[in-house]
């Protein structure tokens, strides 16, 4: 199963200048609670802004450049290899890694942040119509997390088979 985990604000937005606009405590906490123990897929800007492998989770760059290399992690160099990872994989970010594999993708896990930011880099527009809402969770606001959020859990709805006329 391919699942993609996501962070956006109102606009979509995911970055500004390779960091996130925000910080959200509670976000970290749902995607280590989800990931760990699993494979994240991310793009090579995406690795970078982290700056080391993510622990307890198997860390996979996909990215075109045939002589990157980094220590603690795994890399691919084409979006099909994805379907050749072992176990729940997780698509990571960012933007062009994002948009490449959505049509991979069998559940989405979105914290949306209420809130606008300036951006420079963004999720790409998905329509609800092709997802079904698993679960929502309204996020605690408190003194470490300022911003209105909340926790989505989308599945793919069935694609319909044969075709009909």
């Amino acid at each position: 199963m391919v699942s993609l985990i996501v962070c956006h604000a109102e606009q979509n937005v995911i970055g500004f200048k390779n960091k996130m606009p925000w910080h959200l405590p509670n976000d970290l906490k749902h995607v280590k609670r989800l990931t760990q123990g699993n494979t994240i897929v991310m793009g090579r800007k995406t690795f970078e802004s982290l700056g080391r492998p993510l622990p307890n989770r198997r860390n996979v760059v996909l990215t075109r450049n045939p002589e990157f290399s980094a220590e603690g992690i795994d890399v691919i160099h084409d979006v099909f290899e994805i379907g050749g990872l072992d176990g729940k994989v997780f698509i990571f970010g960012g933007s062009g890694v994002y948009q490449q594999t959505m049509h991979l993708v069998d559940e989405m896990h979105i914290t949306i942040i209420h809130e606008t930011f300036a951006g420079d880099t963004f999720f790409p527009d998905y329509d609800m119509a092709e997802w079904e809402l698993v679960s929502r969770e309204e996020g605690v606001i408190d003194g470490k997390n300022r911003y209105p959020h909340e926790f989505l859990h989308l599945r793919r709805k069935a694609k319909p088979q044969g075709g009909a006329l």
